[in-house]
């Protein structure tokens, strides 16, 4: 029978991380009046909302690599292996200097001898779709936090016919949420494989 735990990055994305970004979400809506200047007010709170869904993204991540990270670790023996294997399973983590887009998250977990996005795409077919939805969230995230909207071709190509309006930010978080589902999915199996028990 599968394990009903989850882990807790995927309970902190759940709760915390949740609650954060509903703020967000309910200050859009509070922006009101037909006034001149509410239109760039709206703009940036899209803007505001988009990077914090691929910031909290970038955490759930991360912890959830970190918590994956730990667990193989607990089990290796002899003890004194330990600091180094979890050395080599977090030093120079892509995901704790740069944005949560699927290259990174895939070197990432690759880490723990995981082929990460054919088994996630294998867990849901539309798990593909929601790829290229973080890779256009990345995008975006990018031209907005170096306010530098003049795209390479090749980022250009990822975001063709879209642009960050509140419908873009909500599609790209339901995204978000399950791609959450997934990786915690695929990793608590991937470990239960490797270590033969469940991780959380």
């Amino acid at each position: 029978m599968p394990n009903p735990t989850i882990s807790k990055a995927l309970e902190g994305w759940r709760t915390s991380s949740r609650s954060k970004l509903d703020e967000l979400l309910k200050a859009h809506h509070e922006v009101g009046g037909g006034g001149r200047g509410r239109r760039y007010a709206t703009e940036q709170i899209n803007h505001a909302y988009l990077v914090a869904v691929s910031a909290q993204f970038q955490k759930f991540c991360r912890d959830l690599h970190s918590e994956a990270a730990a667990f193989l670790v607990g089990d290796t023996r002899p003890e004194s292996f330990r600091p180094a294997l979890l050395k080599l399973l977090t030093d120079n983590r892509k995901l704790d200097r740069g944005n949560p887009n699927p290259g990174n998250i895939g070197a990432d977990f690759g880490r723990f001898g995981l082929d990460f996005w054919a088994a996630v795409r294998a867990l849901d077919r539309r798990n593909e779709r929601r790829q290229d939805g973080l890779e256009q969230l990345n995008v975006w995230r990018n031209a907005i936090a170096h306010q530098d909207f003049t795209l390479k071709d090749s980022d250009a190509k990822k975001v063709e016919g879209t642009h960050p309006q509140l419908a873009d930010v909500r599609t790209w978080r339901g995204f978000c949420e399950s791609l959450s589902e997934a990786f915690d999915a695929v990793t608590a199996a991937h470990l239960r494989q490797v270590v033969g028990r469940d991780p959380w």
